[in-house]
């Protein structure tokens, strides 16, 4: 297919509930849309760089700089023969893989609208539906906390995670285990921990967690894999894991007994699947993390779900839980049971509701092959 246009869109859109996590507090969502144009076809995703550069060094603003100047030259007026060839043409690029993502995962879902095939089948998935978890965010009060685990647990998730930094911790997860003893829970903690804190981390082994999420910095994988022996807690690595060679360097030494496979984090639906096929060949579980996006890029962490090792509940629930008024339609429903049912309509399986886009739009450039 040739691409012939991609339109940049940033729009804004207020979160039903603030969320907070250890880099501090939102009530909105700068969100970044990517288009791309392809023999007559339109592929929609969502670029999940925040409006800050705290979870990653990228953020909204320079992640459309990096679109505008490099990544859609790069690409621009091509002739290719499937998606995952945008990954080398973008590759001159270092780094910027959110930018990257949200270019390579709009010519997935071109092609797989273009094929009149579901992206989830395009990308070798397997499972008819996914469990579904929710992330909490840190509260005003630890009553404020329970309330949100008793609505989240009555909805059906199979999964509850809390955030967690030093001070907010301990005491959370004793209270939550002393009312609920037996639910799956987990704990992320964006990096909120050092080594020295090694004592501190042995006592979240007392409650049972599925999971305690990135608890070291960032960039670091080495230290993670000095902290695992000494944690009965299995350590699930989020933000350390950019590729798939970070994934197999971090099953090697004993890193992680989990991985959080994000989209937008590793640079794309191509790098996803490999990072997928890595642990899976050494059998550690992957789930899929959530960037509090909108239904485009929720839709898309839905069909990457889909691969077969992606055996934990993830991060993709509903949009209720997030937006007043979604900008895809029908909105995504997660069931009693706590699953998402997977659609077999072309592309993701969701339309994108242009006209509320539009409403939402704050800036957009679209940008063409001169051919």
């Amino acid at each position: 297919m040739k691409i012939e246009a991609l339109t940049l869109r940033e729009i804004k859109m207020p979160l039903v509930d603030f969320f907070e996590t250890s880099f501090g507090r939102i009530y909105e969502r700068r969100i970044l849309l990517v288009s791309v144009q392809c023999d007559g076809v339109t592929g929609w995703a969502e670029c999940v760089a925040d409006g800050a550069p705290f979870y990653s060094s990228e953020w909204i603003d320079s992640s459309w700089l990096t679109m505008q100047r490099w990544l859609a030259p790069a690409i621009l007026g091509r002739i290719i023969d499937h998606s995952a060839e945008s990954a080398r043409l973008m590759a001159r690029v270092r780094g910027h893989r959110m930018a990257k993502a949200a270019v390579e995962n709009a010519l997935w879902d071109a092609a797989a609208r273009q094929q009149q095939q579901p992206l989830w089948k395009l990308l070798g998935g397997k499972l008819r539906e996914i469990p579904c978890g929710v992330s909490i965010g840190i509260q005003d009060s630890i009553e404020q906390l329970l309330e949100k685990i008793e609505r989240e647990l009555a909805a059906g998730y199979r999964r509850i995670k809390i955030k967690v930094k030093p001070g907010w911790d301990l005491n959370v997860l004793e209270r939550i285990r002393s009312r609920w003893a037996d639910i799956t829970l987990s704990c992320d903690a964006n990096s909120a921990y050092t080594l020295d804190q090694v004592e501190h981390l042995r006592k979240f082994d007392q409650f049972n967690l599925l999971m305690i999420e990135q608890p070291l910095w960032d960039d670091d994988i080495y230290n993670h894999s000095r902290l695992q022996p000494q944690l009965r807690t299995a350590i699930c690595l989020d933000e350390s894991i950019h590729h798939a060679r970070d994934a197999a360097q971090a099953v090697e030494i004993g890193a992680c007994r989990i991985v959080n496979v994000k989209v937008g984090r590793v640079g794309g639906f191509s790098e996803a699947r490999k990072v997928h096929d890595v642990c899976a060949a050494h059998k550690i579980p992957v789930w899929c993390g959530g960037m509090l996006e909108s239904g485009v890029g929720r839709a898309h962490n839905i069909a990457l779900s889909t691969l077969e090792n992606f055996r934990l509940p993830g991060d993709v629930s509903a949009s209720k839980r997030y937006w007043k008024e979604d900008i895809i339609e029908p909105e995504v429903e997660v069931s009693a049971r706590g699953m998402i049912a997977i659609s077999d309509q072309p592309g993701t399986g969701y339309r994108v509701r242009e006209d509320q886009i539009e409403k939402l739009t704050v800036r957009k450039e679209t940008l063409r092959t001169e051919n």
